[in-house]
């Protein structure tokens, strides 16, 4: 006797409302992912569990989770942690993890905020623990670094060439402001990869978990200072120190201003006018201080440097980016140009970079991107006993 055909039963099989019902096209329908804000959740419940098992969670411990998605780390977390603060920026899916755990004693310790956490006001935590969309990943991890009190520790998920960045050393093609400043205020160390298909829908690129651990004592040194500091020396850090700072007017301008500031706040007289010059050569001043050689850094950097710029993930705000390009392109049109002398204030400055960089610190021909965190500390602390200040 024939066996009975199996196609008619295997189509009756899949006809049926109970066949697959955790994959039906109605789940998988369920949301339509906003890739555009970076919505790629995590799915394989391994790399879930491997993600928390990391953090080392205590029974007390307040879990602060950015984007918790569809809750898929959520619940793991909630059952090593006290409470969980999960802080989603789209409605949907913060009512799909409350619902998740709606009806269980779980739910009594979830809290979700709906916002973004970059403008939110963060509650005291212990650990975070993110999947972090990678359009916010460097604000959110200066965030996480200037917060008082600081975590024990943070498990975060980034774009893998973002985490590599995090732990880049100096010399290195992706060592950048963002290098210099997690390392000052964290120790980070590097988990695990994970690969594109562990998300639906897989991202473009492969994904890195690493740990930051904040530093306890934290540095003594101020944020604002160090961080503007670093913007200035890294807004090119192909380019010599001489000519991030000597060589850029709206740096110079910016610095005169702050040294206005701090002679004001200290009682500290300032000579206003123009200074007394010679011969009427001295009416001008070079637009590169140190020399002409300068010159041909600021147009051809980014070709030189492999076309890897650091700016784009640095939070370098854009109208000062612009007038630094446009200030680049009028020296490679006029690289013989002059500019008119400046008041007795701001050639005192010039002279107080001048001799920090040349004298104090002897890092005048050095690049940014050849820097370590002491050479930056010892600018710092030469610029701040001249009186230079940048915040």
């Amino acid at each position: 006797m024939p066996k009975a055909a199996r196609g008619k039963r295997n189509g009756a099989a899949h006809s049926s409302p109970y066949s697959h019902a955790g994959k039906s096209s109605a789940a998988h329908n369920l949301f339509k992912m906003k890739t555009d804000i970076g919505q790629h959740v995590l799915k394989n419940p391994g790399v879930a569990q491997a993600i928390v098992d990391k953090a080392d969670l205590k029974q007390s411990d307040i879990v602060l989770e950015v984007g918790p998605g569809t809750g898929n780390i959520t619940v793991k977390i909630l059952e090593k942690a006290k409470k969980v603060i999960a802080v989603e920026l789209d409605p949907r899916m913060a009512a799909e993890v409350t619902k998740r755990v709606q009806g269980k004693p779980e739910s009594k310790r979830l809290e979700v905020m709906l916002g973004d956490v970059i403008k939110t006001e963060l509650p005291y935590f212990d650990v975070c623990i993110s999947n972090t969309p990678y359009q916010i990943s460097s604000p959110l991890t200066f965030k996480l670094l200037t917060l008082s009190p600081s975590p024990r520790t943070c498990i975060l998920t980034f774009q893998l060439e973002f985490a590599q960045r995090l732990f880049a050393h100096p010399g290195s093609a992706l060592y950048s402001r963002l290098s210099v400043n997690t390392q000052m205020w964290a120790t980070v160390t590097h988990i695990m990869k994970i690969g594109r298909n562990n998300f639906r829908p897989p991202p473009a690129v492969e994904s890195s978990v690493v740990r930051l651990v904040p530093k306890r004592p934290r540095p003594q040194v101020s944020w604002e200072e160090w961080d503007g500091l670093l913007r200035v020396c890294f807004v090119r850090k192909n380019r010599t120190l001489r000519a991030g700072f000597l060589g850029t007017t709206t740096v110079m301008e910016m610095l005169e201003m702050n040294y206005r500031t701090w002679c004001a706040q200290n009682d500290v007289p300032v000579e206003e006018g123009q200074p007394e010059q010679e011969g009427e050569s001295g009416m001008e001043v070079d637009v590169v201080g140190g020399g002409g050689d300068e010159v041909e850094e600021f147009g051809d950097e980014e070709e030189e440097w492999g076309g890897i710029m650091d700016v784009d993930d640095d939070d370098t705000p854009q109208f000062f980016q612009d007038e630094l390009d446009e200030k680049a392109r009028q020296l490679n049109a006029k690289s013989g140009s002059k500019r008119k002398r400046k008041g007795k204030v701001a050639e005192l400055v010039r002279e107080k970079v001048r001799r920090v960089l040349e004298d104090k610190t002897e890092l005048a021909d050095k690049r940014a991107r050849m820097c370590d965190e002491g050479d930056f500390l010892k600018l710092l602390w030469a610029f701040n006993k001249e009186g230079i200040h940048f915040s």
